[in-house]
């Protein structure tokens, strides 16, 4: 296996209970040679008190990287965590997606130079998210489908996923429809690719700021390798309050002149122009 060093930033904003179980989950990984960076766009204390209290516990080195909440900013505070991230590769998650235990040695095996990897989620409904305790993460139950589908509904797309054994999965990334783009819940570069493109746009809000930037690597010469049906996390679900009309066109207008300008550099990110 490619023993790649990589860090895994989780992007976060007050949601402590969805919190817990995905760290539940980066502390039973199969693969050992990397970090944890959680990327907090300005959540509350508790926050904090429960990053800390994972501290104390955890085999690999788990950071917590915060700033002041000033409204959205999770594009910012992405990009504050790839500077500090120690590692070569670097693994985008959400505070939301319960990683399988193999979730980290699969970005490992297929990373490589001149691709990034695309991974998408199973997603949950709120009764199965809500049921999952820490012991189902620890055991595993979580991502067996017979066990979901006692707890709640499990679509058709979501249990071949989970059941799918590596060669099956090798065989649904090539033929599924689904483009390879990169979606922050599960998509994984090298930070040298990362901070050639300056990293995150930062004019974006929610709506597509990880495909953006997906966008910028391929314009920077990189393709995308197709990994949904290998790396497998849970989605847990929630309500999107700051999901505005506003933003998306906003968001659009940006990704419709990355593709045009074919650009790769952003002006936005993290080296700023004055």
């Amino acid at each position: 296996m490619n023993k790649v060093s990589i860090s895994v930033i989780i992007s976060t904003y007050n949601s402590e209970e969805w919190l817990r179980k995905v760290l539940e989950g980066y502390m039973y990984q199969n693969y050992k040679n990397y970090e944890v960076i959680v990327a907090d766009d300005g959540s509350r204390a508790e926050t904090k008190e429960l990053i800390e209290s994972f501290q104390k516990k955890y085999t690999v080195p788990l950071r917590h990287i915060w700033h002041e909440d000033k409204g959205y900013r999770r594009q910012r505070i992405l990009n504050e965590a790839i500077i500090k991230s120690n590692f070569e590769y670097i693994l985008f998650t959400d505070g939301d997606c319960i990683p399988r235990k193999d979730f980290v040695s699969v970005h490992a095996r297929f990373a490589e130079k001149g691709y990034f990897l695309s991974g998408g989620y199973c997603k949950l409904p709120m009764k199965t998210s809500k049921v999952i305790s820490k012991n189902d993460i620890e055991t595993g139950d979580c991502f067996n489908v017979k066990w979901l589908k006692q707890h709640d509904r499990l679509k058709g797309t979501q249990s071949l996923k989970l059941k799918s054994n590596p060669r099956v999965a090798t065989i649904l990334d090539l033929i599924t429809p689904t483009n390879a783009s990169f979606n922050n819940c599960n998509s994984s570069a090298w930070k040298e690719d990362l901070l050639a493109i300056n990293g995150y746009d930062e004019r974006m809000q929610y709506g597509g700021p990880d495909r953006e930037l997906g966008e910028r690597l391929e314009n920077y010469g990189l393709k995308a390798k197709q990994i949904r049906h290998k790396a497998i996390c849970l989605h847990l679900d929630h309500a999107r309050g700051y999901k505005t009309k506003e933003s998306l066109e906003r968001n659009l207008a940006i990704r419709k002149d990355t593709k045009k300008s074919e650009r790769y550099w952003t002006e936005h990110g993290i080296q700023k122009s004055n």
